[in-house]
């Protein structure tokens, strides 16, 4: 009898591990806001971004992410570092509202790159130090490569429609997390194709479509984002 109760809880346990992992046939929705700004004549500024994760389209939430930094770019360079910091609030998948909360500090190197008259090229490099709940210090190392092809113009200004393309790789920076957990060194992969265009020379807005794959998992994601150069 005794083994019966032990089976019969590890079949429950098993079930309810498995209904708390993402469907991987329901599309997502994440809807963002990035903003950037210069500061006149000077080399300094800000940038950041506010993003809500869904893990359908809306109501599930899968992440709450806020995070804003401050900005130098070296004069007679295109180039622009951040240092930053960033508040993530995660939620569970599915009817359960357990969330759990995340401070990140994070350095940044943008390096963009024109080649001929439309394929504009983005290279980001980011580190992280992260702080989840009841989990150790963390470390995460990022390499997103954007690319950005105008169609209708020759820079990405006013009504200008360009299709938008990034790859982003997640490495984390160890492998033992604390209370006997561990993950792999490959955290996620994110690939995204969309169609921006620009409102003005100071905003544009996008939509499409990402796919996320993690060690575990794999999700597509609708995107709509809005970007603020002020």
């Amino acid at each position: 009898m005794k083994k019966f109760f032990i089976l019969s809880f590890l079949v429950l346990l098993s079930v309810a591990s498995v209904a708390q992992a993402p469907d991987e046939d329901q599309l997502g929705a994440w809807y963002m806001y990035f903003f950037n700004k210069r500061f006149s004549e000077s080399s300094f500024g800000i940038q950041g971004d506010f993003q809500y994760r869904a893990w359908n389209a809306g109501s599930d939430m899968e992440q709450l992410l806020l995070r804003s930094g401050a900005t130098y770019r070296p004069k007679n360079t295109d180039v622009l570092f951040t240092l930053g910091y960033a508040y993530v609030s995660t939620g569970a998948f599915g009817e359960n509202d357990a969330t759990t909360t995340e401070s990140r500090i994070y350095q940044e190197m943008l390096l963009p790159q024109k080649v001929g008259n439309r394929f504009f090229f983005t290279h980001r490099f980011r580190y992280e130090q992260r702080w989840m709940e009841d989990l150790d210090f963390r470390t995460r190392f990022r390499y997103n490569l954007f690319l950005n092809v105008a169609l209708n113009n020759t820079q990405l200004t006013a009504k200008t429609i360009y299709l938008a393309l990034y790859n982003e790789i997640f490495i984390n920076g160890q492998r033992s997390i604390g209370n006997g957990l561990t993950v792999d060194y490959f955290d996620r992969n994110r690939t995204y194709l969309g169609v921006g265009y620009g409102l003005t020379t100071k905003l544009r807005v996008q939509a499409g479509w990402m796919k996320q794959t993690t060690a575990s998992w794999g999700k597509g994601q609708m995107q709509v984002s809005l970007h603020h150069n002020f």
